[in-house]
């Protein structure tokens, strides 16, 4: 395979890495290249690619928050450092800034002037998001953007990252939902990553479509109480799809992993495996047997 070919190899192995590993998936592949300068350039469209579809995150220079890396909060073109660093918007700070797609890191903070007419329900669906991460995620992030300026169009994103590595295993869980207050709709969908890997190599990847009608009275109240509304839905369809995916995989673990097997060989008696050899040998035994008569 000559060295394009290996590029493109790596770079689906990078967009196939587990939650918090993708620099153990590129250390692992840099003996295939052997060459990081080939490698760095050759895997970057990749890396963006991972950065924006897992919602990465990065603390914002001049805060004391993080914010999502994603495509809605993508501004302007790709700079000229070989095309690795791009400008994002942190709604909750109304800051630009720009970040690496190889090194993860955020600089040149410029401030940004919100639209007057979606801030306030805007920051209404930010405080109420952020009630909700407080409550039901231990360490989560998310943001809210109005769509394209729209007055009536928002995003709502979230991602929270568990990493134990001392104990084999990290998950993420994203989020994200458009909410349409022309429509009276909210459309979004979650997906689940987990990686187990002691002594072995197992991953989960689950994903749920969400749709669901907004309040009719979603626009007769201020802001602060429509966005409450927003969040109560949005905390009902998560809640419900964990305990789905708990009953799941407990189902799993007591029923169809057994049936895989049977639970005693067919004499419906536990084998003895200290008299294995014993069993063997009484077994020739009996064929010998069966041979002389």
């Amino acid at each position: 395979m000559d060295s394009s070919g290996r590029i493109q190899a790596v770079s689906k192995f990078l967009l196939e890495s587990p939650p918090g590993e993708i620099n153990d998936v590129l250390n692992d592949v840099r003996n295939i290249i052997a060459d990081d300068d080939s490698l760095q350039q050759g895997i970057a469209p990749a890396l963006r690619e991972y950065n924006l579809a897992q919602f990465i995150t990065v603390d914002v220079p001049g805060t004391d928050h993080q914010s999502i890396i994603s495509k809605i909060a993508l501004v302007g073109n790709p700079s000229d450092d070989e095309n690795t660093s791009e400008r994002f918007l942190d709604p909750r700070s109304n800051t630009t800034f720009k970040f690496d797609h190889l090194t993860l890191e955020a600089s040149d903070p410029q401030p940004h002037e919100p639209d007057d007419a979606s801030e306030p329900f805007r920051a209404a669906l930010e405080a109420s998001v952020h009630a909700y991460l407080s409550s039901h995620f231990s360490d989560g992030t998310a943001a809210v953007f109005s769509y394209q300026g729209s007055p009536t169009v928002f995003i709502i994103q979230i991602i929270a990252n568990k990493y134990n590595p001392s104990n084999f295993w990290s998950g993420r869980w994203r989020s994200e939902y458009e909410v349409n207050l022309e429509s009276r709709l909210m459309q979004g969908s979650i997906a689940v990553n987990v990686h187990y890997y002691e002594q072995g190599n197992v991953q989960l990847s689950a994903n749920h479509e969400v749709s669901l009608p907004l309040p009719p009275t979603i626009l007769q109240s201020s802001p602060t109480p429509s966005a409450a509304k927003v969040l109560a839905l949005v905390e009902s369809e998560e809640g419900e799809y964990q305990i789905s995916l708990t009953e799941t995989y407990q189902g799993m673990s007591e029923k169809t992993y057994k049936s895989l097997r049977r639970a005693l060989p067919m004499t419906r008696s536990k084998m003895d495996w200290d008299k294995v050899l014993g069993y063997k040998l009484g077994a020739e035994l009996s064929a010998g047997k069966g041979g002389f008569s």
